[in-house]
């Protein structure tokens, strides 16, 4: 395997337009780094000139600290797994693994030696005697990986390799790649636009929007501590809400409301010398999994009234959308709870929002100012304060 650099990468195609500003990112030997982001953002386009299918306009591509930015395709020993299974369809399962050793002239008893081991890890041994129509969606994918593991290339390029697949064969085909990436201690970048995937597999998420990077960190780290509004919303599910803040300066502390509201009166992280202004545009986020539905005796700060205006039942999970003097709220809570609360919809109910699980986000530049606090003093995890 082999580590793989990128630094200051570059693309503008005919026309003028920009799909990478210059991104640079480090994947180490062994590591599988996810580039997660919307459509257009320029995920695929990375993998692509990584790949040598496209050349840079600025920038450098290093493979084991060797510079292959004008190196072909082939030269650069990577092997790549689309979204499409691109197998040979009048060829059996075993040709179609033994092409690519083939025309690197490997010799028939290193290729099947080779196969067999590739065949065995991920379970098509009884599989090799077939053609692709033979073989459910699942299995065509196993042979389509397989082709790429059969080379033992310095890097695996993945583009969104499972996304045609069902919900079901999705789930377990996310297991088997973590399992295989471990297997084979294989340099992996992989494009996807499902967050589910990166989260789940991912041991670092490379976040990109309009072609530049918004933030590279661990996935619980950017769940917990975006950098940016677009990361705290675009990273979650249910998404982050997000509402306009109301910042008023009172006897030295910073007063936090939402819809009039009062929510953060006192709180230390609001205190004066923090880089606020009462006058200057911001929003707050909040995680529907922070938030607590109130009961109606319920009168400490923080509570937020509104009307339910949707209810979505998800099995162990319920999810109210409360229309507040804010704006629309998603407050997320088991079921057990739910049924303590109103759901007709227009029926009046109420939300509190603990201080510390609060987001902080400064609307002009899209910056994070505060992030939320997920431990005590004492370092000890907390969790948003429940109903008394």
């Amino acid at each position: 395997m082999a580590d793989l650099q990128i630094d200051n990468l570059g693309k503008t195609f005919k026309g003028g337009h920009a799909a990478l500003a210059g991104i640079s990112l480090d994947v180490a030997d062994r590591e599988a780094v996810f580039l997660l982001g919307p459509s257009g953002a320029g995920k695929t386009t990375t993998l692509r000139l990584v790949a040598g299918l496209e050349e840079a306009t600025t920038g450098r591509i290093l493979i084991n600290r060797r510079d292959v930015t004008q190196w072909t395709p082939r030269e650069r020993n990577l092997a790549m797994v689309y979204d499409k299974h691109s197998l040979f369809p009048h060829l059996s399962v075993f040709e179609n693994l033994a092409y690519p050793l083939r025309i690197r002239k490997l010799g028939e008893a290193a290729i099947r030696a080779r196969i067999a081991s590739v065949a065995e890890t991920l379970q098509i041994e009884r599989l090799l005697e077939r053609r692709p129509a033979q073989l459910s969606g699942g299995q065509q994918q196993r042979v389509a990986i397989g082709r790429a593991l059969v080379r033992e290339a310095d890097c695996y390029l993945l583009d969104e390799p499972i996304s045609h697949l069902d919900a079901q064969l999705r789930a377990r085909m996310r297991v088997e790649f973590k399992r295989l990436q471990r297997d084979f201690r294989a340099t992996m970048l992989y494009v996807s636009h499902d967050q589910l995937e990166a989260m789940t597999m991912a041991d670092r998420i490379v976040l990109i929007n309009k072609g530049k990077i918004e933030q590279i960190a661990a996935p619980q780290v950017l769940f917990d501590r975006p950098e940016t509004l677009f990361a705290a919303t675009f990273i979650g599910e249910p998404p982050m809400n997000v509402l306009k803040a109301e910042l008023a300066e009172t006897g030295g502390r910073f007063v936090l409301s939402i819809g009039g509201a009062l929510i953060g009166a006192g709180a230390d992280w609001l205190s004066a010398g923090a880089p606020l202004a009462a006058n200057r545009g911001y929003r707050i986020g909040l995680r529907p999994q922070h938030l607590v539905l109130a009961a109606p005796d319920d009168s400490r700060p923080g509570r937020v009234n509104g009307t339910v205006f949707a209810v979505e039942t998800l099995g162990s999970r319920t999810i109210f959308d409360i229309e507040t003097a804010g704006g629309m709220v998603r407050v997320m809570t088991s079921v057990d709870e739910a049924r303590r609360h109103p759901r007709a919809i227009g029926a009046p109910i109420a939300f509190r929002v603990d201080p510390d699980f609060v987001y902080l986000f400064d609307a002009a530049t899209g910056r994070t100012i505060r992030q939320a606090r997920f431990t005590d003093e004492a370092g000890r995890q907390r969790v948003p304060a429940r109903p008394v």
